[in-house]
């Protein structure tokens, strides 16, 4: 097993499909390759991104089985648990330790919004159910349920606990964070049009979408500032800044499959009721992606 540190880039990783609808798993393997090669600190399977909802348990288990396979340890696997019930989650937690994940990133109950006790339940019952390092998903904008900072303060009573996705579209978050917790939290920005800020102010690491067609650009971003080279950092991050900008749609998946369809390390193809955009739409996002391959950087050392 690797050691989850919770610093540097984890990508949120796509989950490709051939066209009848089943797990392409060399395509997912080709972009999982790419992210190594580029410097990944770790990966997180069947998150938003990855289509969670849609895939089968079944589908989430080879998509680690073949991870494990491919990485043997070179850097930890993070599997997202995004459950309806207690009992689910907790389930699917025990299932994804014993096929051999490092880690968990885990998300408040889906489709009910619970209130701060029946949440801290619910995370309390997760994170308790096995021995694997936890991050905490906080996504009031998508999921509803905002976990506060007091939520967090019962939470660091569970040493399994280490992390947060901090996801809720407020960057002084990580300061709040910081100032109340110090180092108990590992803080990882999970917006990429957020990044760059929340690494300035002293985020540990980066949840990061658009890294699934642009990896190295992404891990340079985060280098350089965490080197003190945050102009160069910026520069890149202004050139970036439109296609991160897909990372916020409600079609993220759609998009980022597009953007990492272009560069080689995707397809289109998505599970329905998802449908590829076309038209006007497709075309719309299809320029912006391409103006960014035209004007690529050359990275810095």
């Amino acid at each position: 097993m690797a050691i989850v540190h919770w610093t540097g880039v984890y990508p949120a990783l796509l989950t490709p499909f051939t066209e009848n609808d089943q797990l392409d798993i060399p395509l997912f393997l080709k972009n999982l390759e790419a992210q190594v090669e580029a410097g990944v600190d770790g990966i997180i399977l069947g998150g938003s991104l990855g289509e969670a909802s849609s895939l089968a348990n079944e589908e989430k288990a080879e998509l680690l089985r073949h991870a494990r396979e491919f990485l043997h340890g070179r850097i930890p696997i993070v599997v997202n648990i995004a459950e309806q019930t207690t009992r689910a989650a907790v389930r699917l937690a025990q299932e994804a330790a014993d096929g051999g994940a490092d880690g968990l990133m885990l998300l408040p109950p889906m489709r009910y919004k619970s209130d701060d006790r029946e949440t801290l339940e619910y995370f309390k019952a997760v994170a308790t159910a096995t021995a694997l390092p936890v991050m905490i998903y906080n996504n009031p904008v998508d999921y509803k349920i905002m976990v506060t900072l007091d939520m967090f303060e019962t939470l660091s009573a569970l040493p399994t606990i280490q992390a947060v996705k901090e996801s809720t579209r407020d960057v002084s978050n990580v300061t709040r964070m910081i100032n109340r917790f110090g180092d108990r939290f590992k803080v990882l920005c999970g917006v990429d049009t957020l990044a760059l800020e929340s690494l300035c102010l002293g985020a540990d690491g980066w949840v990061a979408g658009l890294v699934d067609a642009f990896p190295r650009e992404t891990v340079a971003i985060y280098r350089l500032v965490k080197a003190g080279r945050v102009a160069e950092a910026v520069s890149i991050y202004r050139w970036f800044l439109p296609v991160l900008e897909l990372d916020i749609h409600p079609k993220l998946v759609q998009y980022i499959k597009l953007a990492a369809s272009r560069t080689g390390l995707g397809s289109e193809v998505v599970r329905p009721p998802r449908l590829v955009p076309d038209g006007a739409e497709k075309q719309q996002i299809l320029a912006i992606i391409d103006q960014a391959l035209a004007t690529r950087p050359v990275l810095p050392e």
